[in-house]
């Protein structure tokens, strides 16, 4: 398999308008929203457009719109700012992009229905979700270079995130509703946790020992106890949550809920909902913070950003997104 290939243009029917466009899983949707470490730069995405926005937050303006893509999924930036990559379900690829003069750097070849991807602590390593191959692809980025393609998943989507000490690696399954943990030094299963309903996101404490998910199911935030691999109790939020986004202190876990355009604050120690945000526009699971911890970022459906400040729980403003049209797979 070769380390780098060019993205094509996705195929277009003879007959099709050229408005329409040739989606690989287009009836899957979801959004995403990546902060650069020094927290000047977000970049986000929603897959029903195929386009990618990267703001500059020091001037609360759009930087760049970056076109080319089909069904953007998952966004990530480097532990060193300095790229950041982006997964495309149809096109099968990652593609790793500079910060600086957001040029396309390189792509991975992810295959058709690459999804969720996660970034090792030292950046040198990323997992990559395929939902339609139901596999995890391990890459080396000095390489390029696949070194593992890891079996035995159902339909694995966004969700997916590494234990804080890098030895465990947990994706979600859409089919099934369960967790897949993954041993990273022998890069096979070796477990997994069930009872989940309509499993969405999930984080990790810092201790490695608590892990939260959103199910969009049930109303609720299921906490699961990972020495024990099992569900201990579940907190009930909004509407359809999406979200499960635990702050930089480990206090609170914020669930973005798309039925009802709220964010629900769970006190991690009493897990409970201590407050209600509003002012959103369908939340999902595209959540992030600054790294004090003051600030939330939070993507509505429409690509634009709330800034959230967390200390007054409240919107403080919301960042507007270029307008564009929400363009249809062609059938």
């Amino acid at each position: 398999m070769p380390s780098t290939v060019t993205a094509q243009p996705a195929p277009v029917a003879a007959s099709a308008s050229a408005t329409q466009r040739w989606t690989f899983d287009g009836a899957i949707h979801n959004n995403s929203l990546a902060l650069s470490p020094d927290d000047g730069t977000a970049v986000v995405s929603y897959s029903e457009r195929p386009d990618v926005v990267v703001y500059n937050l020091k001037t609360g303006k759009v930087r760049k719109v970056l076109n080319g893509f089909v069904t953007p999924r998952n966004i990530v930036f480097a532990p060193s700012g300095e790229f950041f990559y982006v997964s495309d379900s149809s096109r099968g690829t990652v593609a790793k992009i500079a910060t600086s003069s957001l040029k396309t750097v390189s792509t991975l070849p992810a295959g058709p229905g690459a999804f969720g991807t996660v970034l090792s602590k030292d950046g040198g390593t990323m997992y990559v979700n395929n939902q339609a191959a139901s596999t995890v692809t391990r890459f080396d980025l000095a390489s390029g270079e696949p070194r593992a393609v890891i079996t035995g998943f159902a339909q694995p989507r966004q969700g997916v995130r590494l234990s804080p000490d890098g030895s465990a690696l947990y994706v979600t399954n859409f089919m099934g509703d369960k967790i897949t943990i993954v041993n990273t030094a022998t890069n096979k299963i070796d477990g997994e946790i069930t009872g989940f309903n309509k499993l969405r996101a999930i984080s990790v404490t810092a201790d490695g020992k608590t892990l939260f998910a959103a199910n969009s199911g049930s109303d609720t935030i299921a906490v699961v106890d990972l020495d024990k691999r099992a569900i201990d109790s579940t907190i009930a939020v909004g509407k359809d949550p999406y979200g499960a986004a635990l702050s930089p202190d480990g206090q609170r876990v914020y669930a973005g809920n798309l039925g009802d355009n709220s964010l629900s604050v769970i006190d991690v120690a009493s897990k409970t909902v201590v407050a209600t945000i509003t002012g959103f526009k369908e939340p999902r699971q595209a959540i992030v913070f600054t790294r004090d911890g003051k600030t939330a970022y939070v993507l509505n459906e429409d690509l634009g950003i709330a800034k959230v400040d967390l200390a007054s729980n409240r919107v403080e403003t919301t960042l507007a997104a270029p307008a564009a049209k929400m363009q249809k797979a062609a059938p």
